[in-house]
């Protein structure tokens, strides 16, 4: 697995993290999202977006991973896991409780990718339309 911010390697990834439309201080919330990308020399082979979704019946946040991605010729080697792996030290700089992310049934490489870095868990997912034109609903 490619190390972030290494010099050892012959593969130099390194990773570049930073809240969209931020000023001075950088802070992860779930109106700016925190982006990190994937460098390897000057291409960005991958990048994660993730929000910070604060909880209001405890005293605790948690971290979705709403989109990662990496370019089809730099997959299976590691990135994803680095940038989840980033996305994890700036998550407990914040003090958030847990990340957690979604995957399609069917999605074999992200569901193998988020079964070696946490818990599954089966939940039940409801898409709920905004304009169904069902006013029963």
């Amino acid at each position: 697995m490619p190390r972030l911010q290494t010099h050892e390697q012959k593969r130099k990834l390194r990773t570049s993290e930073a809240g969209c439309g931020e000023s001075r201080t950088p802070r992860f919330n779930r109106e700016v999202p925190r982006i990190i990308l994937g460098i390897d020399s000057t291409e960005v082979v991958g990048g994660l977006t993730a929000y910070e979704l604060k909880k209001f019946e405890q005293e605790r946040s948690e971290i979705y991973i709403y989109d990662l991605a990496v370019a089809a010729a730099h997959r299976r080697q590691g990135i994803a896991t680095a940038l989840i792996q980033k996305l994890k030290e700036v998550a407990a700089a914040y003090g958030a409780y847990v990340i957690f992310v979604q995957a399609d049934i069917g999605d074999d490489p992200a569901i193998k990718l988020y079964t070696k870095l946490g818990a599954r868990e089966d939940v039940l997912h409801f898409d709920i339309a905004v304009n169904s034109g069902n006013d029963n609903a």
